[in-house]
């Protein structure tokens, strides 16, 4: 069973830090049409600092260019329909500067943190994500949400749609390409944690947060170990780490309690 990891930082002054220092998450909600994507990736957005969201949904390509198939069904589930460079062009400018990337998308005073926590997230949604191999390859977690087909259709049937569904279009044209993106997604792409869209909103947004805030603490320890590294002899370390406490719970009760200094003498034993 996984334990949650909570980590006590020292603060660094920002002057001392570098882009190098910088650590990154790409998150991945992926999934069926209405199957809960938005939600999802809004409520990581809201509950994570430093973390913005990239839309598949914002990058099709106009109306007047989407082909249309022999029932006269325009083909906009597939990755034809979608303008995938300009999507990867925003997801690398994230890469290369995600703290202005950060303003640059959001300007509020709680989008950025003033303090040195360096760990940057970017969530990216969309129905198609995993089947663009270059997209799905930076990604180091991967959801997708799924709804049986009379749910998927009832909600589809109560959304507002530009241009709207044609008469017949759920089982003309969404449902059977969900189901062969959906076979081309599970023979290409692994590490793919598929979510009952099904399940209570709240215990569904739970269990994805505590995943994610996991991989995000181990990412700030780490950040942490590589600052002190390259800033700081070995023998002034006992001073700097008075600032450091470590510790695994496990449904409230302390199960491990260790220093820093200690976890440090593990890793840096390990050969990465």
């Amino acid at each position: 069973m996984s334990c949650l990891f909570t980590c006590y930082q020292a603060k660094i002054p920002e002057e001392r830090l570098s882009q190098a220092d910088v650590k990154t998450l790409i998150v991945g909600v992926g999934g069926m049409t209405n199957g809960g994507k938005t939600t999802l990736s809004r409520f990581l957005k809201e509950k994570i600092p430093n973390s913005c969201i990239i839309a598949q949904d914002s990058f099709f390509k106009d109306d007047s260019v989407v082909p249309v198939d022999s029932n006269g069904f325009k083909q906009y589930d597939t990755l034809d329909a979608l303008l995938m460079d300009d999507m990867m062009s925003r997801v690398n400018a994230w890469r290369r500067d995600p703290q202005a990337f950060l303003k640059e998308v959001d300007q509020t005073a709680e989008s950025v943190t003033s303090s040195a926590d360096r760990v940057f997230m970017l969530i990216v949604e969309g129905f198609l994500i995993f089947n663009h191999r270059p997209l799905n390859e930076l990604m180091n977690k991967r959801y997708f949400l799924e709804i049986p087909y009379d749910i998927c259709k009832e909600r589809r049937s109560l959304r507002v749609y530009e241009p709207p569904d044609p008469p017949g279009y759920f089982d003309g044209h969404v449902w059977p390409m969900y189901l062969r993106n959906r076979q081309e997604m599970e023979s290409t792409a692994t590490g793919i944690v598929f979510l009952d869209g099904l399940k209570s909103k709240e215990e569904l947004l739970a269990a994805v947060y505590q995943d994610v805030s996991q991989e995000i603490n181990k990412l700030r320890v780490l950040f942490y170990f590589t600052y002190l590294q390259r800033t700081t002899e070995m023998n002034e370390w006992q001073n700097k780490l008075e600032d450091f406490s470590c510790m695994c719970t496990k449904k409230g009760k302390k199960i491990i309690g260790f220093t820093v200094y200690s976890m440090w003498q593990h890793i840096n034993n390990f050969r990465w």
